[in-house]
């Protein structure tokens, strides 16, 4: 967890925070590595627009020349979007090293759940969490966003994760680790482009403020965050024929290729958005707009 950390918080951001408004976290990372350039500053740009129209205040975080801002501005967005920015990109292991050498990187779930909470900011909308890799068992490749999520008090709103992952796996270790994983409006985990993973989730939440009401239940318990889960809107689901086709493809060519370790989720997900003709694009752009305003209406309900 951050204790103490070179964070900068953009005014109207602090100024919130000091008056007790609402506040969201968004992170950079799916803008500088998810999305086509121009139409990630769009989606930017949007993210933070349903997050004021639901009430709250939008905190997009990034790394810029060593400094972690919390809150960036509409320049700052831009250059986060910009073709060519170099942005490395940040899980909270890499904060350190970034700040000490003055680098710019776009932040992960981990590295953005723990500055939100270094920054007093208890809510946080994403597309997907991390998880458990497929292979696991011999690679150990486990994303950092779930030791980190046990860590920190962090609400992460995001649509499960990635059907690419070991999704049973993930679910276990999150048990383990005592964080609570809430279903919005569904008894189902969400798969990322699918409504549906097939594994159940351990409660739910039927409106705002019934999740607020266990968040704020949950941290007089604990000092560990939730996981709010909240699937793909059903017209933005991806055709599951077209989903199951594509994930075949993609194992046979991580198979075929010889690609291993942290390595495969990344060609999977490239599979995805070359062969899916930018279905798997739309997709990921309405579940993460569909994220930050529930994450906004909580905010609100809990403020």
């Amino acid at each position: 967890m951050i204790t103490q950390t070179p964070l900068f918080l953009h005014d109207e951001v602090a100024s919130a925070l000091r008056d007790g408004h609402p506040v969201v976290a968004l992170e950079s990372t799916i803008l500088s590595h998810g999305l086509p350039h121009g139409r990630n500053l769009d989606v930017g740009r949007r993210l933070e627009r349903v997050v004021r129209e639901s009430g709250a205040i939008p905190a997009t975080i990034a790394v810029l020349d060593g400094r972690a801002v919390i809150g960036l501005s509409p320049e700052e967005l831009a250059r986060v979007c910009a073709p060519g920015a170099g942005l490395e990109k940040l899980s909270l292991r890499d904060l350190g090293p970034a700040a000490g050498l003055g680098r710019s990187g776009a932040t992960t779930v981990a590295a953005t759940s723990a500055l939100a909470a270094a920054a007093g900011i208890g809510v946080f909308a994403t597309g997907g969490l991390g998880g458990v890799h497929l292979g696991a068992t011999h690679s150990w490749d486990v994303s950092a966003d779930l030791g980190v999520l046990a860590q920190v008090p962090t609400v992460v709103v995001c649509s499960g994760v990635k059907s690419v992952l070991d999704i049973a796996a993930t679910l276990q270790v999150l048990e383990t680790r005592s964080v609570p994983v809430l279903g919005y409006r569904t008894d189902d985990f969400p798969a990322f482009y699918l409504r549906s993973s097939g594994h159940p989730v351990g409660w739910r939440a039927n409106d705002p403020l019934e999740a607020a009401a266990m968040i704020s239940a949950h941290r007089e318990f604990a000092d560990s965050g939730l996981l709010l889960a909240n699937p793909i809107p059903p017209e933005s689901e991806m055709d599951r024929a077209l989903h199951d086709r594509l994930l075949r493809e993609g194992l046979a060519k991580v198979d075929r290729d010889g690609v291993r370790g942290a390595d495969v989720t990344p060609v999977l997900l490239e599979h995805f958005h070359t062969a899916s003709g930018g279905a798997s694009i739309d997709a990921n752009e309405a579940l993460v707009l569909s994220n930050a305003r529930l994450a906004a209406d909580v905010a609100v309900a809990l403020s």
